[in-house]
């Protein structure tokens, strides 16, 4: 075999140690790009718009001395600072205020009619007691006296209804009178007063020409009598009023009341207005 055509091997110092040690190098370096993201570039990438910028704030526990004179009184003593070279009084931002919720009324609710074949709800009343009270002790004696005073007041009671029940009956007539039991008995009256007033006119209101009307009441009795006279309006002479009660009194008694009007009145009042005229005549109104 020929030794000259082999390859010959140069030791140039590379040894197995080293090899390892590179190949570890070679993997921490990658693992250190993996985990810790470091990249290779030509620029870097232009910050992001929406980042606020920072504001470094140092707190220390320095106090400083007071000043000699203070423009405001505050919780801790300083000298110095603000940002303005007027004095302003010192105020507190107030947070702008939600505008106020007006309320709102509920509606009304509809209105909702319960008949007696749908409601099946049972109202009850609860009972309340009633504070007792205690009664006096009433003796024998007054309880007869009670009962004394209860009688006499029935007895009273009873007497006024009687006497209330057995009072006159009393009927009111007058020259504006339309039923005719009542206008026929009225004019048959006036016709006989006046025929007696006439023929008894009185001589002193004839000689001295005096004159004048008055309103005179008459009440009759069921069987014609006259049972009392009043003057509702006097004329003003007493000769005139005086000559009318005396004109009545002579044309009494009058004729009974008819059977329909004797069922409904004891006592009939007749009101009439009287004038003496200047021709010496009496006449009814």
């Amino acid at each position: 075999m020929d030794m000259t055509d082999a390859p010959i091997l140069l030791n140039n110092g590379v040894t197995a140690t080293d090899r390892i040690a590179l190949t570890l190098f070679l993997a921490l370096a990658f693992h250190a790009m993996v985990i810790l993201g470091i990249t290779f570039g030509t620029y870097d990438d232009t910050p992001p718009e929406n980042i606020m910028p920072t504001l470094d704030i140092t707190v220390t526990n320095k106090r400083t001395p007071p000043p000699d004179e203070a423009d405001y009184l505050a919780q801790n003593s300083q000298d110095g600072g603000g940002n303005v070279a007027e004095k302003v009084k010192p105020t507190m931002a107030v947070p702008e205020q939600a505008p106020a919720v007006q309320q709102q009324k509920p509606a009304p609710a509809p209105t909702q009619v319960v008949t007696a074949d749908t409601a099946a709800i049972e109202v009850r009343q609860e009972e309340t007691q009633v504070p007792e009270t205690d009664q006096p002790d009433i003796s024998a004696a007054e309880l007869i006296e009670r009962s004394m005073e209860m009688v006499n007041l029935s007895e009273k009671l009873n007497e006024t209804m009687q006497a209330y029940a057995q009072r006159p009956k009393q009927v009111y007539v007058s020259a504006r009178t339309q039923e005719f039991k009542y206008a026929n008995y009225m004019s048959e009256w006036v016709k006989k007063v006046e025929r007696v007033g006439n023929l008894n006119y009185p001589d002193a209101a004839r000689r001295e020409g005096v004159s004048g009307k008055l309103m005179m009441d008459v009440a009759l009795n069921p069987d014609g009598t006259v049972r009392n006279i009043s003057i509702l309006r006097p004329s003003g002479h007493s000769v005139i009023d005086e000559a009318a009660v005396r004109i009545v009194n002579l044309a009494a008694p009058f004729p009974p009341f008819p059977p329909e009007i004797g069922k409904d009145a004891d006592i009939l009042h007749i009101t009439r207005t009287w004038e003496f005229s200047t021709s010496n005549r009496l006449q009814s109104r």
